[in-house]
């Protein structure tokens, strides 16, 4: 196997785990929780249990704390796609419920609790309607690939979408960033992030107005993460720790990865690792005619005819991931090849499975070119979670 050229292949399949970000907004601005009485107090999290006149409210930052409501606390509804606090309706205490999303300002009392003055709710069934929205929109506003270029002066990114589509992300003053955690991939546990964070080879997903032809989108918010890469033959697998250890060619040294509730484990069946690894060479050297394969993996359509057609070319693969296997640890063997993204980790020789994809033989054997292959998988980049074709449109 060629492991080298396949190298670029690896980075994009970070894209197969990002969930499309869902609670930008619902993240706390910040925890000025403080012990001292009197004090001015800000949190944000969920309602865990209410009594009485009182809520345990289980912060987004881990701690829960206890609310003491008056008559003269102040109480709001936030609804779905509401922008200003000014309209939201005033509710009563006992329309509060346990799993309700609360924004909380208030004082620090003498006994520990949080004298509450203003409480702003979120039902729960306006988060879910918020999500979906959220979804909805990052599907027809979003962007997302591999970074392949960066203009610092000018604030822009250049993201590899597929082999035959770039887009380039505008950034300016306004716009807001998020970045992942190095030892999570969830969005929950995503920071506040800077441009200058963001380096070449990074996944980003960004949102925002696109241009007519899809190539470029001024972002309102951007979130990126650098992950780990790793490719190679399985030397052992442990089923009691959920780990297996992998002969990383590509760092000349075996690894250790691990696996949670949150990591994939895919495999492609035969004949569509052979279709991608076709894809990859006709990308490189130019298929006849524009040829591409299809959202389906059916065979081939021409460029820009299709369900899978993208502009600019290139299949939709967030609908051809929708398609493959999942597997677990249990169909895994040894000497077997697989491509892994991971986090970053804290430790050197250790890390945790964002997705495993094995079944990719004739796909590292392809040889394709570094940037065609780079773009190849991202195209499932942050695409909304259990939906047919939820990446980028």
């Amino acid at each position: 196997m060629n492991w080298r050229h396949s190298v670029a292949i690896l980075a994009t399949f970070a894209g197969l785990f990002f969930g499309a970000p869902l609670e930008a907004q619902d993240r706390p601005a910040g925890t000025d929780s403080q012990s001292t009485a009197g004090s001015a107090v800000k949190n944000v999290g969920a309602v865990k249990s209410i009594s009485g006149k009182n809520l345990v409210l289980k912060t987004d930052a881990g701690p829960e704390i206890t609310i003491s409501v008056s008559d003269g606390t102040r109480i709001v509804r936030f609804a779905a796609g509401q922008t200003d606090l000014k309209s939201a309706p005033a509710i009563a205490f006992a329309e509060i419920q346990v799993g309700d999303r609360v924004l909380l300002r208030g004082r620090a009392g003498a006994n520990g609790e949080i004298e509450a003055t203003t409480i702003v709710v979120m039902k729960q069934a306006d988060v879910a309607q918020k999500q979906q929205h959220d979804r909805e929109d990052w599907q027809k506003r979003g962007a997302g690939g591999i970074v392949s270029a960066i203009d610092a002066a000018a604030g822009t990114f250049t993201v590899s979408v597929t082999p035959t589509l770039s887009v380039l992300v505008k950034t300016t003053k306004d716009t807001s960033f998020l970045r992942y955690s190095p030892d999570s991939v969830k969005f929950a546990d995503a920071q506040k992030g800077t441009i200058d964070q963001i380096k070449t080879g990074d996944q980003l997903r960004a949102r925002g107005t696109r241009s007519a032809d899809g190539k470029e989108i001024a972002a309102e918010e951007v979130i990126s993460g650098t992950f780990r890469n790793i490719a190679g033959t399985i030397s052992s697998i442990d089923t009691g720790n959920n780990s297996i250890t992998v002969k990383d060619i590509l760092a000349k040294k075996s690894v250790v990865i691990k696996f949670n509730s949150d990591s994939q484990l895919r495999k492609l069946a035969p004949q569509m690792a052979q279709r991608l690894a076709f894809f990859l060479k006709s990308a490189q050297g130019g298929a006849p005619g524009g040829e591409q394969i299809s959202a389906g993996g059916a065979g081939r359509a021409p460029t820009g005819a299709g369900p899978g057609a993208r502009p600019a070319g290139g299949p939709d693969f967030q609908q051809m991931l929708n398609r493959i296997p999942s597997i677990t640890l249990a169909d895994l063997q040894k000497e077997e090849a697989v491509m892994v993204v991971a986090t970053r980790g804290t430790t050197g020789n250790e890390v945790t499975a964002i997705t495993l994809l094995g079944g990719v033989e004739p796909i590292v054997t392809a040889s394709p070119n570094g940037t065609s292959a780079a773009a190849l998988f991202s195209g499932w980049n942050l695409g909304a979670p259990g939906g047919e074709g939820g990446g980028p449109q």
